[in-house]
């Protein structure tokens, strides 16, 4: 390759997909002398690029991080797998959501024409659902993955399903995102157990509290296998009168909808407990039949339809 800047984006793009080069592979790999190779090195460095080089057995060429967040070069697969994370991350909580929606607008601006097809498509066969209420802030989501990694511990106030707020002093150890949500795994020492905690339920306090001495913990697997227990705890499937897309628009994101036909639709809800899921098939808008469900959810429906008749009984009573 003669054109000198191309060939240093080569080489940017090479330092920047591996963790450590050996010169004599980055050489081999963009076909030029070693001579010319320390030649483009010197000439990174002049652009700011932080290249390092390390002797030794393990020695080779290193990008560090600088100053300054330097032009990222992509591959094309990793520029729509990157194009795909934000669009996801897109239709997550408030703040994240926020911040992706930008990212990815940048991104799209920057796109050679090859791909822009690709990003086009995306962008008209997708849709990012915001949950409602509120959200998980990238604040948040830092300051907690540094306590797990500094083995601080943390406080904060946490809101259960009812609103009831109590102060938590516990030892943070992974966070882990499942179900479009993030939780806190940590032992909580007032308890003497292991407690995972929704983020969008934590009021976060900072700075971080003492160090503790680390535990073993479960493995993050189990965590989500205890929160898809206890969402397939309570659970119930129906046939809504009006179109997925309509349904859709109503319901929490979390929610799945089916297509049935047209016209209907079929909604596959669970959650913590069975009042939720009686709720939200309650907030469909529509006319629905109950296919299938665990008994305490229809003991749930069961209950909200005597509470609405009594309540519709007495306004029309008083009304008149």
């Amino acid at each position: 390759m003669t054109n000198p800047s191309a060939r240093l984006l080569q080489l940017l793009n090479l330092l920047q997909s591996r963790t450590r080069w050996s010169g004599p592979e980055l050489a081999s790999r963009m076909g030029v002398s070693g001579r010319t190779l320390r030649y483009d090195i010197a000439k990174l460095r002049d652009l700011g690029y932080e290249v390092q080089s390390e002797t030794g057995v393990v020695g080779g060429y290193v990008l560090r991080a600088g100053s300054t967040l330097p032009p990222l070069l992509l591959e094309d697969d990793e520029a729509v797998a990157m194009a795909i994370g934000l669009r996801l991350a897109a239709g997550g909580t408030a703040g994240v959501g926020e911040a992706a929606v930008t990212a990815l607008a940048k991104l799209e601006q920057v796109l050679p024409r090859r791909l822009r097809g690709r990003m086009s498509t995306l962008r008209t066969f997708t849709d990012t659902a915001v949950r409602k209420g509120r959200g998980t802030e990238p604040a948040d989501v830092v300051f907690l993955t540094g306590a797990c990694r500094d083995l601080r511990r943390v406080r904060f106030d946490y809101a259960d399903r009812l609103g009831n707020t109590s102060a938590r002093d516990v030892e943070p150890y992974r966070l882990v995102q499942t179900g479009g949500r993030w939780y806190l795994l940590a032992f909580d020492p007032q308890r003497a157990d292991w407690r995972h905690f929704r983020l969008d339920r934590m009021t976060v306090k900072q700075p971080a509290g003492a160090r503790f001495r680390p535990r073993v913990a479960p493995p993050s697997q189990a965590l989500v296998e205890n929160i898809d227990a206890m969402y397939r705890k309570h659970w119930a499937d129906a046939v809504v009168a009006a179109p997925a897309t309509v349904v859709s628009a109503r319901l929490p994101a979390v929610v799945p909808v089916e297509v049935v036909d047209d016209t209907s639709c079929r909604v596959r809800a669970s959650g913590d407990t069975a009042d939720t899921v009686a709720t939200n098939l309650l907030l469909v808008g529509h006319e629905f039949v109950v296919e299938d469900a665990s008994p305490d959810v229809l003991d749930a429906l069961r209950v909200l339809a005597v509470r609405i008749a009594h309540a519709v009984e007495r306004a029309t009573s008083g009304a008149r």
